[in-house]
């Protein structure tokens, strides 16, 4: 794994003064309530949840039907299900969402100056399929969900789908070996295998401000932004804001990408910030074609698999995106599963020396771009290049370079004080604002499953998440577990990642549909044995890095549980992504058997079902 350069490395003195400054920076930003000091949107927040993109949904009469695949999610993850269940002949294939359309992700964000932070060529699947070419290096959000929306098309996922669905829950029907399907629109179906695509950015979330509830200007969370309020769209010319005082709370990735596009339109903008990014440069520019090979066969598998490849520590003989991702690709060793680097000489110090000088660097560039000095303070990132998710653009540092923009530092009072009826309280002094706009995020790793909004019952009446609350989590693959028969689960749990997800979620539900055709072919149900997910447990564990101290010195973020620490387990594939699809790969030439679990009343019972 090659690191970035360092053609100095710090001191012994310089080092050690670094950690000391990145330890108190910490200290200033550490809140005791953790991931509690933020609040989910319900009840009385439900409002900043809704779906602004359908007037009204609907009606229609409830569904009471069969069909073979029911996905739970209608994000990338439930696209590509779909796509490669059709590829292996499935007929009926309905996807649930709560969504409007497909998308996931990209239906619900829409902010102004949203773009893909992985360069469009790899992240956008399906391109070699579809035989789209993205025009831009770094593809806009209506891009990515127009590209959502012609993969679903091209294979007729339309055709069963629900949208404005909430699935309310999932029970194993053991006299019709099939799923009994409940959601929030009266529907009552069977389905012979579910597979969950929920995501991992699902559940917008909220700070915990005292005094929230009375706050009398608008507010709105980004992921469901409020242009009926603000005028214009994703490319700015939001002429609602003229004039208003407008505050903005978050400077993590969607902070990064809405900020400048605010500070064009409001009247003026006030940025609460509590830990600055690490803010590098994006490069953005127009790309032809012949430029990303897309005149050949396969071009969108090879550069996929080219990032994948150093993205994952691995290297590769050229680097096809050449972006910042790939040239910082050794400092995500300490956040991404990847080959062991801990028993390799002196690899601690070079790891460290290379963080300091690619934080140096990013920190060099505020002060360069950016001209008040105590402002260049402020946005000037003093922590290690993993804690936090790194963000990309030539536009955020130059807006704090605008008369109209003021940025408020809450680091030393912990965040946010309180809110009043007229705006925001930080250090005693209080911001009126006519708006206010959260860019906190999404409750990541929450979804309905792991928050227990949707009780999955499995054989003998044993809930999923009782079950992994009395004895962990426990799976084959990550994808399938016992006692929960034809039930495939997509996501990072005990399973491969990578910063570019979309490639990791199609790889998944090319798996996916090879379980479901095999257990068709074989007329058995998908289930591994207790002794499997022992074996794929021990797997887990024993390659698992010691990562723990790292992220327990980390700044607070969701990367360690708002400064909780990220506990080492066997919570992931410990290899690497490029090891993980490889070994799925040979398991399914080699070993697909061991999970088909045959059950005699299987075919009598699902044609009962059926008539």
């Amino acid at each position: 794994m090659a690191l970035p350069q360092c053609d100095t490395p710090p001191t012994p003195q310089e080092a050690a003064a670094l950690r000391e400054r990145y330890r108190a920076e910490r200290e200033r930003r550490v809140r005791p309530e953790g991931p509690d000091q933020y609040r989910a949107t319900a009840a009385e927040f439900g409002y900043f949840a809704t779906d602004p993109y359908v007037d009204e949904v609907a009606q229609r009469e409830p569904l009471h039907d069969v069909v073979d695949v029911a996905v739970v999610g209608g994000g990338f993850g439930g696209i590509l299900a779909g796509a490669r269940l059709r590829r292996q002949g499935v007929a009926r294939v309905r996807i649930i969402d709560k969504g409007g359309d497909f998308g996931g992700t990209w239906y619900w964000n829409r902010y102004p100056g949203i773009h893909c932070d992985i360069e469009s060529h790899v992240y956008l699947p399906l391109l070699d399929e579809t035989g789209h070419v993205p025009e831009w290096k770094y593809a806009p959000g209506e891009e990515i969900r127009r590209h959502a929306v012609r993969v679903a098309e091209q294979f007729d996922l339309y055709d069963d789908a629900l949208f404005s669905t909430a699935v309310t829950s999932l029970t194993w029907d053991e006299a019709a070996q099939q799923w009994a399907v409940a959601n929030d629109r009266g529907d009552t179906f069977h389905a012979t295998y579910v597979i969950t695509a929920t995501g991992t950015l699902t559940e917008p979330k909220l700070p915990g401000i005292p005094g929230i509830e009375g706050y009398r200007g608008h507010t709105f969370h980004t992921s469901r932004w409020d242009y009926g309020y603000t005028g214009g769209g994703p490319e700015g010319g939001m002429t609602g804001l003229a004039g208003k005082r407008v505050g903005v709370v978050g400077t993590g990735a969607t902070g990064v990408q809405v900020i400048p596009m605010l500070a064009e339109d409001a009247g003026h903008l006030y940025v609460f910030q509590r830990t600055p990014s690490s803010v590098d440069v994006r490069g953005q520019r127009r790309m032809t074609p012949q430029e990303v090979g897309a005149d050949r066969p396969g071009w969108a598998a090879e550069r996929r698999d080219n990032f994948l490849r150093i993205a994952s520590g691995e290297g590769a003989e050229q680097d096809l995106v050449a972006d910042r991702w790939t040239e910082s690709a050794g400092l995500l060793e300490k956040l991404l599963p990847s080959f062991r680097r801990d028993g390799e000489p002196d690899f601690e110090a070079a790891y460290e020396a290379a963080d300091h000088a690619t934080m140096n660097q990013v920190r060099e560039r505020v002060a360069a771009e950016v001209t008040d000095p105590a402002t260049v303070a402020a946005l000037q990132p003093w922590y290690r290049y993993a804690c936090k998710r790194p963000t990309f653009s030539d536009k955020y540092l130059p807006a704090f370079n605008r008369d109209n923009v003021t940025l408020v530092d809450t680091a030393d009072t912990h965040g946010i004080e309180r809110m009043t009826e007229r705006g925001v309280v930080v250090g005693g002094v209080e911001y009126e604002v006519d708006c206010l706009v959260f860019a906190t995020g999404f409750s990541v790793g929450v979804s309905g499953i792991t928050s227990g909004k949707l009780p999955v019952t499995g054989r003998g009446g044993v809930q999923l998440l009782h079950a992994r609350v009395r004895q962990g989590p426990r799976s084959l693959h990550g994808f399938t577990s016992n006692g929960f028969p034809n039930l495939i689960q997509m996501g990072s749990l005990q399973n491969a990642s990578s910063v570019n997800f979309t490639h990791i979620l199609d790889e998944q539900a090319v798996h996916a549909a090879a379980l479901v055709a095999a257990a068709e072919e074989k007329g058995a149900v998908v289930e591994p044995t207790p002794e499997a997910e022992d074996a794929w447990i021990d797997v887990c564990r024993q390659g698992a890095p010691d990562h723990e101290w790292f992220h327990a010195e980390c700044t607070p973020g969701y990367y360690n549980r708002e400064g909780r620490g990220r506990p080492n387990g066997p919570t992931a594939y410990p290899h690497g992504a490029v090891a993980f699809h490889e070994l799925l790969r040979r398991w399914r030439e080699e070993n697909i058997a061991e999970i088909l679990q045959n059950t005699a009343t299987k075919t009598e019972a699902k044609s009962s079902a059926l008539a």
